[in-house]
């Protein structure tokens, strides 16, 4: 058996059925498909599945030239190779009413392909063809008309990702979606895809080389086969990473589309059915036919692509000159692009006019790294307010405090750069102590309405910080001036500050409208490093306030299967993480935050909170206490309030402190917290607490209601709070709330079991939840907490679980119970 030998799938077109139907009497059938397809390991279950003597063979690539050799290995018996009639008598008699099962047709010798024929007339045959191959028209034709041709297609999309999972099963959805699609649906290339994916912790393979050698090994073969036009057009393709107009890959279209390896659409777009195969292909090009096929494609290509290809080719003079031509366009996003990769060239001849452009471009779609790295070497004025401003938007405030404090008096400068020096300033100081006093000066230089935008945005943004009269119509303004002046960078900036004030003062609706609208004002310039993070923003404000938790979940772990900046990965970490801890994925939710990775201050600030609730959702209050902020913002006073519930669950006294800088919301609640501790009595201000939550957090709203109930000495007073925070609970989906709300109302003798018959020797429904729940690995105070019952409780259901399926251990019981839950369509 060849390194094809791979298996495939489990035969969704039913190929096996239709090949074993074709030998029922003597006769040929020629099984065909690209290298890597599964042609050998149909043939071995086919021969596995057939009863009687099987005689196995197959051509081998370094002995194509011995006569007779395939056949000579399946009867393992020396024949007259001089006589074609004669050697087909030979094995014939050998064979008899046996199976012949002949792999790899293609590196068979003329006298094999020459005795096939005449040997169907007596035997039953089933051979494998490698698609391409070479082997001329003479000799195929004859063979090709005494048999029965079996193509097999590429394997479907849900096949193949089941086979990705099989090898990969770490790999996160959009990753196996990648990687299907860039296997084309061949095995061979799944399967060596999946499995360096997994060991490199998901990241994808951009080196072909990298992947199993058998399996590059075995597709590279079969691309050598291919004729030299076919070739070439498939490495394009490979070098491109894109589809193509036929137009532009020239004679070799056609055969490749014949062979199977393309896909060619109504308008003459020309696609690889298995990129990777084109990424091997461009692969085995040596170095100089590499080059000169880079240098090719740059001249039919547009300048922004030609300038990569005539870097790839090594003329990195022609590809800087493409680049900056490239930068001449209308769309930011691609002048971006050329002109960080004109800086990026080794020994780039940009200069500090260019490098400063560069960092301006990058800046205004969102990449302040990228701008900080072509700022490296610059020290200018003008170079130290851009890095200034990058590791400003990079959300590094204390870094571009320190840079900007290198700057020198703004009076001395001219006009625009001592306007550009005043507004970094005024930005890097918003954060600290001193801004009144940078925010005075510049009023005094500039005037309470300075004229340059960058400058009025800069004041809208002091006043915004400091909530003046009108900050949010002035902030909205300065954007709006910003983007009129054709200044992007402040424009989103100023959006940007909008969001996030909005956000911290609890008007989360029109944060997230705020949101919804600058990720559509991006959207024009591909800006998409600062579209991601309206999006993000927007989820959160979504998921924060509990509306549509399930959608705006997906949404939220949609945006992190992609490539995002670290503050949008950051609100869409948190995004998904507390609606999964809200709705019981817990395990999912806390892993998830664990591996958050870093994000700046402002966002640290969000998730730190998230896992906090996390925590003290899974019954951990210790390691909620950490939740608290201390700035006045609405994420800190949720986690003033977290860290009281965790308190409370520790029983431990109240947290204190300073409640008054905080939302309403959150401190009408903080307020409730520090009376009850002290007379259970004043409980019902939690009602009122409750009362302010409803329309900005629904989660802060239920958590006031079961503070109360939980409070009130009796069950006059405690019951109907309960209740009413079990109803909001589930009609929001929030699960572990609600389950805390039924465990609180168990102490007053109200429950929700709905008790049906007595099940005898079958699981009741409640067993059925439980075992579940551990079959997903969810130890017993997470299942207790979701279903609003005690720990005792769920021990009692598992053991009652494992008597009744016969099991000794509980792992033992959900596997049982996930089988017949299966047999039964559950």
């Amino acid at each position: 058996m060849s390194a094809d030998d791979t298996r495939s799938h489990d035969d969704p077109a039913g190929l096996g059925a239709r090949v074993a139907e074709a030998l029922a009497q003597p006769g040929l059938v020629i099984v065909t498909g690209p290298a890597g397809s599964g042609r050998s390991h149909l043939l071995h279950r086919l021969a596995g599945a057939f009863r009687g003597p099987v005689y196995a063979g197959g051509g081998l690539s370094m002995l194509r030239g011995n006569s007779a050799l395939a056949l000579a290995r399946a009867v393992k018996a020396k024949l007259p190779t001089h006589d074609t009639p004669l050697c087909a008598e030979a094995v014939r008699s050998r064979v008899r009413g046996g199976l012949l099962v002949i792999d790899d047709l293609q590196w068979c010798d003329p006298v094999t392909l020459a005795v096939l024929p005449k040997l169907a007339e007596h035997c039953r045959i089933a051979a494998a063809l490698r698609t391409p191959h070479r082997l001329p028209e003479a000799i195929t034709e004859p063979l090709f008309a005494a048999a029965t041709t079996v193509e097999i297609p590429p394997i479907p999309d849900a096949a193949a990702a089941a086979l990705v999972r099989d090898h990969a099963p770490g790999l996160a959805d959009a990753a196996v979606t990648a990687l299907v699609k860039r296997a084309g649906g061949n095995p061979l290339a799944l399967a060596s895809l999946a499995r360096h994916a997994q060991a490199r912790g998901g990241k994808s393979i951009k080196d072909p080389a990298q992947a199993t050698p058998d399996a590059v090994h075995v597709l590279a073969e079969a691309i050598a086969d291919l004729p030299r036009a076919a070739r070439t057009a498939l490495a394009a393709l490979g070098l491109l990473g894109r589809p193509a107009p036929a137009g532009l890959l020239g004679e070799g279209v056609s055969e490749l589309a014949e062979a199977g390896l393309v896909t060619v659409d109504d308008n003459q777009s020309v696609a690889p059915v298995s990129p990777y195969s084109a990424e091997i292909a461009a692969g085995i090009l040596d170095p100089d036919g590499r080059a000169e096929l880079h240098r090719g494609l740059a001249e039919l290509v547009d300048d922004v692509e030609a300038a990569r290809h005539l870097a790839a080719a090594g003329d990195n003079p022609a590809a800087y000159q493409r680049a900056l031509r490239a930068a001449g366009g209308d769309n930011q996003a691609r002048r971006a692009e050329a002109l960080l990769f004109a800086c990026a060239l080794s020994d780039s001849p940009a200069d500090e006019a260019t490098r400063l452009e560069a960092a301006a471009a990058a800046l205004a779609v969102g990449r302040p790294r990228s701008a900080l790295t072509v700022l490296e070497q610059l020290s200018s004025v003008e170079a130290t307010v851009a890095r200034a401003q990058a590791h400003l938007h990079a959300g590094h405030t204390n870094k571009a405090a320190e840079v900007a404090a290198t700057l020198p008096d703004s009076s001395k400068l001219d006009d625009g750069l001592a306007e550009a020096v005043d507004r970094v300033r005024l930005l890097t100081a918003l954060a600290g102590a001193s801004a009144d006093t940078v925010a005075a000066a510049v009023r005094a230089r500039h005037g309470d309405r300075p004229s340059a935008p960058g400058l009025a945005a800069a004041v809208a943004a002091h006043d915004a910080r400091r909530r003046e009269p009108g900050w949010q119509q002035g902030l909205a303004a300065a954007a709006v001036a910003a983007g009129r002046d054709g200044d992007a960078l402040t424009a989103r900036w100023s959006a940007w500050l909008l969001v996030e004030y909005l956000i911290a003062d609890g008007n989360l609706d029109q944060a997230a409208a705020a949101a919804e609208r600058a990720a559509a004002a991006c959207t024009a310039d591909h800006a998409y490093s600062w579209q991601t993070r309206f999006l993000a923003a927007q989820v959160w404000c979504r998921v924060l306030g509990g509306g549509h938790l399930e959608e705006a979940a997906s949404r939220a772990v949609t945006l992190l299967d992609h490539a995002l900046p670290s503050v949008a990965r950051g609100y869409a970490t948190a995004s998904a993480s507390l609606a999964e801890a809200d709705t019981g994925a817990l395990r999912n939710a806390r892993h998830r935050l664990r591996n958050a990775g870093p994000v700046p201050p402002s966002v640290a600030t969000v998730l730190r909170w998230v896992a906090g609730e996390a925590a003290w959702l899974d019954n951990q209050p210790a390691q909620a206490r950490a939740a608290a902020g201390d700035d006045a913002s609405l994420v800190s006073g949720m986690g003033r309030i977290t860290a009281n519930w965790a308190a409370f669950d520790a029983g431990e006294p109240s947290e204190a402190g300073d409640i008054d800088s905080v939302p309403d919301p959150a401190r009408q609640t903080l307020s409730a917290w520090q009376a009850a501790a002290v007379d259970a009595s004043a409980a019902g201000a939690f009602d009122t607490a409750a009362e302010a939550w409803r329309e900005v957090v629904v989660r802060e709203q239920v958590r006031c209601l079961l503070a109360h109930g939980l409070y009130a000495p009796d069950a006059a007073g405690a019951v109907p709070p309960l209740e009413a925070a079990e109803a909001i609970a589930d009609e929001a989906g929030l699960t572990i709330l609600a389950g805390r709300a039924r465990q609180a109302l168990r102490r007053h003798r109200v429950r929700r079991d709905r008790r049906g018959k007595r099940a005898g020797d079958a699981l009741t429904s409640r067993e059925q939840q439980v075992l579940t729940m551990v079959a997903a690995g969810e130890p017993t105070r997470r299942i207790a907490v979701a279903l609003g019952i005690t720990r005792e409780t769920v021990e009692t259901h598992i053991r009652a679980g494992m008597r009744k399926l016969g099991a000794k251990t509980r792992t033992e019981a959900a596997v049982r119970a996930a089988e017949l839950l299966t047999q039964d369509g559950q």
